[in-house]
């Protein structure tokens, strides 16, 4: 497994370097965040000169559930298309695709948008899983299939009318008003498991409830420019036609922040260098992570992250 990984890790760097994508290395923690309604972060405390007893000079830090703030200063900043190899942390992230620690395959490609870079992505899983073709398919195209249902013009209620048709517990404190939370759930449990069977199935243009930190486009509906890679009902990859509205970015970080305490969750600091580059100016571009432990898991035929991680998480970490 280690050698598969390796050549896999191999295949990606070649694959990068033939298109003159430069490779860094962004730090592991941080003050603040890219804050995300449903991405928990896990919390360091720093103590000046090492001491945690005096409460004043111990200090919160966050160690980065994704690179991407600062691999945007870098964009910002003119460094070009770059990708990282990176070690990321989530809370509460633990199951048969989960675990606290986990690598990132993230990159960033200015002049591109959600199209171009679903391209470049499947051409990497080409190389990488071997696969001979991929599919696109729109997020109202694949919820039309499997549940005949317009996600971008139904109500609500009609949401959760059908998560209740089909039998769907929903999580404690789900309001009906949480849109977002309601087509989440539909497509997590009724249409991703039917994606991606026969070949890699790319699933682009979310509603604008799901659109996190993409561009708002669309001819009849506004929607998301945002995809997800599905392969054997495995989500691979999340990409954007990255947001560069500075004022958009602060006004979805509160949304964000909203939600997160109407469910229950701490509210998390925004990064404010994150910020301030983007006031600098951040050019248009497209972007994208893959969970690279998932596509080891599939080049290895194996049904959990678990197998190909060398150290997994395991219950004697938190004893």
């Amino acid at each position: 497994m280690l050698k598969l990984r390796a050549s896999l890790l191999e295949t990606a760097r070649r694959f990068f370097a033939e298109r003159g994508v430069l490779e860094v290395e962004t730090p592991a923690l941080a003050r603040g965040l890219i804050v995300d309604a449903h991405i928990d972060p896990i919390i360091c405390a720093y103590g000046v000169d090492g001491d945690l007893t005096q409460p004043d000079r111990v200090a919160a830090l966050y160690l980065s559930p994704s690179p991407e703030a600062a691999m945007k200063r870098l964009l910002a900043a003119g460094s070009g298309p770059i990708y990282q190899i990176a070690r990321v942390f989530r809370a509460g992230e633990r199951g048969r695709h989960h675990n606290p620690e986990f690598t990132l395959l993230e990159w960033y490609r200015p002049g591109f948008d959600h199209h171009e870079l679903m391209e470049e992505v499947g051409e990497l899983i080409r190389r990488l899983l071997g696969v001979e073709r991929w599919e696109k398919r729109t997020y109202r195209e694949v919820f039309e299939a499997s549940l005949a249902i317009d996600p971008l013009a139904c109500e609500n209620e009609e949401l959760v009318r059908l998560a209740a048709c089909k039998g769907l517990a929903a999580p404690p404190r789900l309001d009906e008003s949480d849109r977002h939370a309601w087509l989440d759930l539909l497509l997590s449990v009724c249409v991703q498991p039917q994606l991606g069977r026969d070949a890699p199935v790319f699933v682009y243009d979310y509603p604008p409830s799901q659109a996190a930190l993409a561009k708002i486009g669309g001819e009849d509906l506004p929607v998301g420019e945002r995809f997800e890679l599905f392969y054997r009902g495995v989500e691979l990859c999340n990409g954007y036609h990255e947001l560069t509205d500075p004022r958009e970015h602060r006004l979805r970080f509160q949304e964000a922040n909203l939600r997160r305490t109407a469910a229950g969750k701490q509210e998390l600091p925004v990064d404010t260098e994150f910020l301030a580059a983007v006031d600098g100016g951040l050019p248009s571009c497209a972007g994208v992570a893959l969970g690279f432990d998932r596509v080891v898991m599939l080049a290895a035929g194996v049904d959990s992250i678990g197998e190909v991680i060398a150290f997994p998480f395991g219950d004697d970490h938190v004893r």
